[in-house]
């Protein structure tokens, strides 16, 4: 699109919320019922919205990477969730008004009273001056809102506030708990004390079947399906390795306390990759087209110091000096911000902070969220983490089934070790039930071990201890010879790196970032969503209801359907200035005018949304233009080189 002056009027979060619930973005299910939080209705320009954010990722990842792509089942028997973890770690803390018994997120409660606290040092020292009426007014708004308070605080309170803040994620429960305690924190809504923090387990529990003797869960993630599903997915691929399948689906969290609209949820869709890679290389074969990508980070140790300190780095930097991990977790974080770039995250709202080690999931070795800041501060809306072989190894264990890529070497690898063998027929005799136990200690010593018990045979019998007891063993019952082995496969279970995007939230963080308004109409306001996301790509304005502008409306039409463009029509009776303008609010990009020129000299006139101007050419000239404006094959400027300007006087009346 091209460059426009947004920054006539400071960000409303007030009036884009009430643009979104007024044109149907999205608003609260069961509303007529009084509603469920955390549970939101997509509306028709909210669904296109995702619909066209999910296919592009669909086209940035999955056919650009090559990726296997799933759908599987939503309801989870509770065996898998409880060989994986979830049951047991997937949690969160949280404490109660001990008057009131509300329930308020642990972490969440701190982050917001100790924010309100600075805040409010700012105020009282003179930081937050206001310029006009309107920014007064939604300033007192916000004061109310977050409890803030005008009252000047010790620098050394600041600090310590600030390094509190810094290291949040890495507090444990109890540590919560302590925090409240030391800051003396309550709830900000009735000013009463609350409870030492509790675990609550984020899955909704269900059951399977009429009788309810299958326990089940909702999927938290939609991760366990590819794992489950990995031997079928090695067989398609013809048992190679690195590969990458990618799903796109519903999850749901019991969210303690969901009060940021769409950035905290229960139901939610997720867009999961997992990348089976060899634990003994994890190199990526692209990693050299990314590798100048920059990207801000802000890692463990700077959080961990109390600093949120970030710098701006190369990926291969990163890399060489050990920062990031691996150069497929940098390949993955590196293509994550360009599709959020691509769909219209602004770059200097974005940057990407690693997990400290309290805060890490159960199965991460490494985990780097990339994080969106919008009005609610810096928001988590995607995580790449370094899964190592985790989930394979425990389901593996669980089931019996080998989760492993066998492969095939070029080169066969020969060895030679110490072997046991065993006279079964006399161990058996000798030490009857025992046997077993006896075989099963001597097979798991290591080299230096049976080097050591074959000695002592040679010599003649020997004594081995087994959990406390004696066994007597003679050159009759066990040999030990040393023999050469050729192995002519490696098997072995592949480590996982895993992109996981958060689409909700992802999608109202695009809609903060492209929304403003025009100084000359404030209450009105603009979304310049990028053509490729943007739930309707042009808008055909008839400039007359007259019958003999019908045809060309729907040739326009037909013509713009056939290249793939998502048009719609406004023909009602307001000016062609507030047709448009209803429709910057939508963020359509484009629109297109019918008038009485057009019908006699099938010319037509084309206008960019954020600049409002407008070029004119013949309807082939401007629909083969707005196509290539679409599928960012041009740009504005190309487009006005293409076209000449619009003076307004070639309509005819």
């Amino acid at each position: 699109m091209s460059s426009v002056n947004k920054s006539a009027h400071p960000f409303d979060k007030g009036r884009l919320e009430a643009l979104l619930s007024r044109r149907f973005f999205y608003a609260p299910a069961f509303e007529i019922y009084g509603g469920v939080a955390g549970l939101y209705d997509y509306g028709p320009s909210g669904s296109a919205l995702q619909a066209n954010i999910i296919a592009e990722w669909r086209k940035h990842f999955i056919v650009e990477e090559g990726m296997l792509e799933l759908d599987t089942t939503i309801m989870t028997p509770a065996s898998v969730f409880e060989t994986s973890g979830h049951v047991a770690r997937f949690a969160d803390w949280m404490v109660k008004d001990v008057k009131t018994g509300d329930v308020i997120r642990a972490d969440h409660l701190v982050k917001n009273v100790l924010e309100a606290r600075l805040a409010g040092d700012k105020e009282a020292r003179g930081q937050a001056a206001v310029s006009t009426k309107e920014d007064e007014k939604d300033k007192k708004k916000k004061k109310k809102a977050a409890k803030v308070t005008a009252v000047k605080l010790d620098d050394d309170v600041v600090k310590t506030y600030e390094s509190t803040l810094a290291q949040l994620d890495n507090f444990s429960g109890p540590e919560l708990g302590e925090l409240c305690r030391k800051f003396n924190i309550k709830n900000p809504d009735t000013d009463n004390e609350v409870s030492e923090p509790q675990e609550f387990n984020l899955m909704f529990a269900s059951s399977i079947g009429p009788t309810g003797q299958h326990p089940g869960y909702l999927r938290p993630e939609t991760a366990q399906g590819h794992f489950l599903n990995f031997s079928r997915l090695l067989d398609y691929n013809n048992g190679r390795i690195p590969f990458a399948s990618a799903q796109i689906g519903r999850s749901f969290r019991n969210e303690i306390s969901p009060r940021a609209g769409l950035l905290r949820v229960r139901e939610f869709t997720m867009a999961e990759i997992e990348h089976f890679v060899d634990p003994e290389d994890k190199s990526h074969p692209r990693f050299k087209e990314v590798q100048d990508v920059v990207l801000v980070l802000l890692n463990r140790h700077v959080q961990s110091s109390g600093s949120t300190g970030s710098i701006k780095m190369s990926i291969g930097e990163a890399v060489a000096k050990g920062i990031i991990a691996n150069q497929t977790l940098a390949y993955f974080m590196a293509r994550i911000y360009l599709y959020l770039l691509k769909i219209g995250i602004d770059p200097d709202r974005l940057r990407f902070r690693q997990h400290m080690a309290n805060e890490m999931a159960h199965y991460a070795t490494d985990c780097w969220d990339a994080e969106i800041h919008n009005s609610s501060g810096w928001v988590e809306c995607v995580g790449c983490a370094d899964r190592a072989a985790y989930d394979l190894t425990v389901h593996s264990a669980k089931t019996g089934h080998p989760l492993v890529v066998r492969e095939a070497l070029k080169q066969p690898i020969v060895t030679e070790k110490e072997v046991p063998e065993f006279d079964k027929k006399i161990l058996g005799k000798t030490f009857k039930q025992e046997a077993g136990l006896i075989q099963k200690h001597v097979e798991s010593l290591d080299e230096a071990a049976l080097l050591r018990l074959k000695e002592e045979i040679a010599k003649g019998s020997t004594a081995i201890i087994i959990d406390g007891k004696t066994f007597e063993i003679t050159p009759e019952l066990l040999r030990i010879e040393r023999r050469t082995f050729k192995q002519s496969t490696r098997e072995y279970t592949p480590n996982v790196v895993e992109p996981s995007f958060g689409l909700g939230r992802i999608l109202y963080s695009l809609l903060e970032h492209t929304y403003w308004s025009r100084e000359q109409d404030i209450e009105r306001g603009v979304l310049s969503l990028p053509p490729v996301v943007a739930p309707t790509k042009v808008l055909i304005v008839p400039l007359s209801s007259k019958e003999e502008f019908d045809p060309l409306v729907r040739e326009v039409s037909s013509k713009l359907r056939r290249a793939g463009i998502f048009s719609r029509v406004d023909d009602s009776n307001t000016s062609i200035g507030k047709r448009y303008a209803r429709n910057d609010e939508l963020g359509t990009p484009y629109g297109v005018t019918i008038d009485f020129a057009s019908v006699q000299n099938r010319t037509m006139t084309l206008r960019e949304r954020d600049t409002m101007d407008q070029r004119i050419g013949s309807i082939d000239e401007v629909i083969a233009t707005v196509t290539d404006l679409v599928e960012g094959n041009i740009d504005w400027a190309e487009a006005c080189r293409r076209l000449p300007a619009y003076d307004g006087v070639q309509a005819v009346d």
